[in-house]
């Protein structure tokens, strides 16, 4: 008999599946030797599992592989399947196996197209890899075989009747396993071959096939089978629930479709039409009574022609006629009537706020042009800044009544979305168009007043960037065409009036920010708290608290107190709240019976709201040395704050304290600096320089500071420390300082002074270019005070330093030898 060739090619070696696999069968297993021991070629699989007794195509390509198939055909010998480790190796070492595999017999190869070879394996049994013998040109081992039990106790038949039961139900549910699986399954007897049979048969992972293989023992082989053919049972007939319902949805679907087409065949020979023709007709008669602008009807109508020619089944329809309905609810040509009175729109802005005069002025103005030129289209953009509390939205509520126009109002706090400024387009589910479109919806006309809160705070991250889709919004050369993605249609929003509000405009975008008029809110001094409070807050509160008709009376004196000892802000928020405490506990009293106060005098105020909450800083009580007293800005008004200076033994450092920015350790270092060029006029021995150390610090250093304006302050109290002159308790200062001593102007002047004036000062010490920012001062504070302006820091000195000396000025001591060198 003629040996026969293993490595045909598919065309030349035509055998059907039988044939191959019978020659798999007349392939016998290898017989161990004396030591219990085979040796055979190995095979090396990747990404695949091969069972003892199970038949299985497999893929051959690489070299030492073929080489080993053809040595084992041309012995007629079984080889061992070993699986890698890693399926990525080319060249796996013998260290890179799995310790168990399975002897194989390997039928014929058969070319493919890519070079690669097939061939159909059959397992027989399980190995146990004792040692490699061989690695090149193929790689042969010696493996003993492992030998299972052929009968099954009590609880391993127990395992194998679940184990039924369980594949019986998979095969079921899956229609991928066969039903001849299940009646092949029942026929064996032997529980190792049971459990590897199942394992094949199933959709396991990889790593659930690996862990049955090395399983040596048929007994813990089968209990892991069980555990895994519970967990597919639970997939698949969750799955076949999914499919359940979907088929049921379907038949729903299909059942509603066929009801629909006799509702409507039965109006047809009503003659009533059916109902989504005459919805179709009424949107035809809307599109036509509304007034829209030409593109936006040609699109409208195109769109509505789509929709008649669909069916009301189709998905689009909800999304067309949402479409269609945006479109006819937009106002694109309703306006109202602007009131142009200029007398009654200063009457409506002065009733409803007090102090805001460049707000009020700049709307005046506004209105006064509006009504020389009605057609003026082009409309002012604002942005109110000023720090919370300080009335810009309601101002914006105001200007909208003094205007007559309505009033709409978008918080932009936290948007991070472009989406949410120009809408979504119309290919997302769910889509609807952004914020502006919406609002000029509700607001029902083209010319509101439209406010966009919280400007500061819009945010950009991987979704977009809303800040810079304001820009079209917010530009009077692009807004009369503004595009909203949903819409696809431009949108006149040039008759609307913009005023946006910030808190900061250091968030701001400079594009942004060059497309809008900034006014300035810079926060309430008390005078003007105790005036609102008078005129708003406390009818207010005792309207709301009902006990307006009590006749209760605020001191002055005790507004007063409750603004300086338990309110720490700009606006009056703070301030409404503890009214609103003080009218809450009359209000109690009244309702119990009990006797009230008819006015609220300062004493009373701590038994009302508790012990005192705020601090306020107070002037020094007596003049010292290396201690000047600086005004600063913060958002909630004017402070004074003390600067300290210490002087140490050391080499000449300067030390800075108290949560001080950079630009405020730089002002102290010029003012150093200036110090040091005018050491000899100042009569500073300059020695002090290099010996000793200057520590300066400013008081709670739990809040941060900086800013060049304290410069001045701490140049006035080095000089003091090194001087031992003292500084005058009652003077304060604000300035910047340069190198040459030069004073520089500073903001914020009009709160600082302020502050001087309640913690009781009588002189100030001013730029001289910041006597402008005095116009707008109360006249109290004014007469009270002393307001000195100043072009150089040795008029500062002057001013603020006593002609006495009152400490020894601190002399640095001299090196031990010098001292020496002198004896």
């Amino acid at each position: 008999m003629s040996q026969p060739n293993w490595n045909e090619s598919e065309d030349n070696f035509d055998l059907t599946l039988s044939q191959r696999t019978e020659e798999l069968y007349r392939i016998p297993s290898m017989e161990p030797k004396a030591d219990g021991l085979i040796e055979a070629a190995v095979l090396p699989l990747r990404d695949m599992v091969i069972f003892p007794r199970m038949v299985s195509p497999i893929f051959v390509g690489r070299e030492p592989s073929i080489l080993a198939v053809q040595g084992a055909h041309h012995k007629e010998q079984t080889v061992i399947g070993l699986t890698q480790r890693d399926p990525e190796l080319d060249e796996p070492g013998k260290d890179d196996f799995l310790p168990i595999g399975v002897e194989m017999a390997v039928g014929r190869l058969l070319s493919m197209p890519d070079g690669s070879h097939s061939a159909l394996v059959q397992g027989r049994r399980r190995v146990e890899i004792v040692e490699f013998i061989q690695l090149k040109p193929y790689i042969k081992v010696r493996a003993r075989v492992t030998h299972e039990p052929q009968t099954a106790d009590r609880q391993t038949q127990a395992l194998m009747r679940s184990a039924l039961s369980l594949f019986e139900r998979c095969v079921q549910l899956d229609r991928s396993i066969p039903e001849e699986a299940h009646l092949f399954a029942l026929n064996i007897s032997e529980p190792g071959w049971l459990t590897d049979m199942i394992a094949t048969s199933l959709s396991l992972t990889y790593e659930a096939k690996l862990r049955l293989l090395l399983l040596v023992d048929p007994k813990t082989r089968l209990g892991q089978l069980n555990s895994l053919l519970a967990q597919e049972v639970d997939v698949l007939e969750l799955e076949d629930e999914i499919h359940s319902r979907v088929q049921n949805e379907v038949d729903k679907s299909q059942r509603e479709f066929y009801l629909r087409e006799q509702m409507k065949q039965i109006q047809n020979e009503l003659g009533e039409g059916d109902i989504f023709t005459r919805d179709a007709s009424d949107l035809k008669k809307k599109v036509d009574a509304a007034n829209l602008p030409e593109e936006a009807k040609k699109v409208a109508l195109k769109e509505l022609e789509r929709l008649n020619q669909m069916s009301p089944m189709a998905p689009e329809v909800g999304i067309i006629r949402t479409y269609i309905d945006w479109i006819i609810d937009l106002p694109w040509n309703n306006s109202t009537p602007d009131n142009l009175d200029v007398r009654n729109a200063a009457k409506i802005l002065e009733r409803d706020h007090y102090g805001l005069k460049k707000a009020k002025e700049r709307i005046l103005e506004y209105i006064a042009v509006r009504s020389l030129k009605p057609k003026k289209e082009r409309q002012p953009i604002l942005c109110f800044v000023g720090p919370p509390g300080v009335g810009k939205t309601s101002l914006g509520r105001s200007i909208a009544d003094a205007l007559g126009r309505k009033f709409v109002r978008v918080s932009l706090g936290g948007v991070r979305d472009e989406a949410e400024i120009r809408g979504h387009r119309r290919t997302y589910i769910g889509a609807l168009p952004g914020r502006i479109i919406q609002t000029m919806k509700r607001a029902g006309t083209a010319n509101p007043l439209f406010m966009l809160d919280e400007i500061d705070k819009l945010y950009s991250d991987f979704r977009g960037d809303p800040a810079s889709a304001m820009l079209e919004v917010l530009d009077p050369e692009q807004n009369y065409a503004f595009s909203d993605h949903y819409l696809e249609l431009p949108f006149d929003l040039s008759k609307a009036m913009f005023v946006t509000t910030a808190n900061s405009l250091s968030t701001v975008p400079a594009p942004l920010l060059d497309r809008m008029e900034v006014i300035e809110f810079p926060g309430y001094i008390e005078e003007e708290k105790i005036e609102i409070a008078n005129r708003y807050l406390i009818p207010r509160q005792l309207e709301e608290n009902g006990i307006e008709n009590i006749g209760l009376v605020f001191e002055p004196a005790a507004l007063q107190r409750i603004i300086r000892e338990y309110t720490y802000e700009a606006g009056v928020r703070g301030l409404e709240r503890e009214i609103g405490r003080i009218c809450r506990k009359v209000a109690r009293l009244k309702a119990e019976g009990k006797k009230y106060p008819a006015s609220i005098a300062p004493e009373m105020i701590e038994k009302l709201l508790g012990p005192q909450q705020v601090f306020p800083s107070e002037a020094e009580r007596a003049d010292e040395v290396g201690v000047a007293t600086s005004l600063a800005w913060t958002e909630t008004g004017g402070e004074i704050m003390p600067v300290e200076v210490a002087i140490l033994e050391g080499k000449g450092g300067l030390q800075m304290t108290g949560q001080m920015g950079e630009v405020m350790q730089e002002s102290g270092q010029a003012a150093l600096t200036y110090i040091k060029s005018r050491a000899v006029a100042l009569k500073i021995d300059l020695e002090a320089f290099e010996r000793l150390d200057i520590h300066v610090h400013m008081p709670e250093g739990g809040i941060p500071k900086d800013g060049p304006s304290a410069g001045i302050t701490m140049a006035t109290a080095i000089v003091s420390a090194l001087t031992g002159r003292p500084v005058h308790r009652h003077v304060g200062m604000t300035g910047e300082i340069t190198l040459r001593g030069r004073v520089l102007p500073i903001g914020g002047v009009r709160e600082k002074v302020l502050a001087a004036h309640r913690a009781g000062l009588k002189t100030v010490i001013l730029p001289e270019k910041n006597l402008k920012d005095l116009v707008d001062m109360p006249k109290t504070a004014k007469s009270e005070l002393k307001i000195v302006p100043v072009k150089h820091m040795d008029d500062v000195l002057a001013i603020a330093l006593s002609d006495k000396v009152t400490v020894e000025p601190p002399r640095p001591k001299k090196p031990a030898r010098e001292e020496n060198q002198d004896d």
